[in-house]
């Protein structure tokens, strides 16, 4: 079975891509990062994708939006992308890729979807008082953050918690889900069945 070209967007630190790929060089993921794709020229995991010989490739924010997914679909149809992660990616992505690359979008979200979508997921849920928050990594649809359910992990909100430290909880479990299910979509073990997804074995 020939490995999964993988396409990864971010736009801060892109501490998740760091995971991911670690765990690709570990050779627990049957897929290769082919290129990084990054709104913000600045974007921390830029410079850690040079030094491991990553492609990236800076397409800055612009206006019109649709002239700005144009471009970027154009980019990824030479590349023969199998999988795009969207690794803390701060846009809403057009219709024309979604449909272009169905079922093949994942998505990380710092809260129990289908709670709390959106921006600032943990401070919305501390400060909605919540006793559990955690993570959800989803396929991408065309609403933001609803896409069907592939795995969620839970995180307890503890009394002296604060939004940093509620957060911080939440990343190192999004560090550990977010590969274990990029692994299970390059070994094609995801199957989705209307707003359900089965991990097979």
């Amino acid at each position: 079975m020939a490995k999964k070209r993988i396409a990864v967007f971010i736009s801060g630190r892109g501490s998740n891509f760091m995971f991911i790929h670690g765990e690709i060089e570990k050779g627990n993921i049957h897929g290769e990062i082919v290129v990084l794709i990054s709104d913000n020229p600045d974007a921390g995991g830029l410079a850690y994708a040079g030094e491991k010989g990553i492609e990236c490739r800076v397409f800055p924010w612009q206006v019109p939006r649709d002239r700005y997914f144009q471009d970027l679909m154009d980019f990824l149809e030479g590349k023969d992308i199998d999988l795009i992660v969207l690794a803390g990616f701060m846009r809403v992505l057009s219709a024309n890729i979604i449909e272009r690359y169905a079922n093949r979008i994942l998505n990380i979200h710092p809260a129990l979807l289908p709670s709390f979508p959106g921006e600032e997921a943990q401070r919305q849920a501390f400060d909605h008082g919540v006793k559990f928050s955690g993570c959800t990594v989803h396929f991408v649809d065309g609403g933001v953050d609803t896409g069907p359910i592939i795995q969620q992990r839970v995180v307890p909100v503890l009394e002296d918690d604060d939004t940093e430290t509620l957060a911080a909880r939440i990343l190192e479990q999004e560090h550990q889900l977010f590969p274990e299910v990029v692994r299970a979509f390059c070994n094609n073990q995801l199957e989705v069945v209307g707003r359900r997804v089965h991990v097979r074995e």
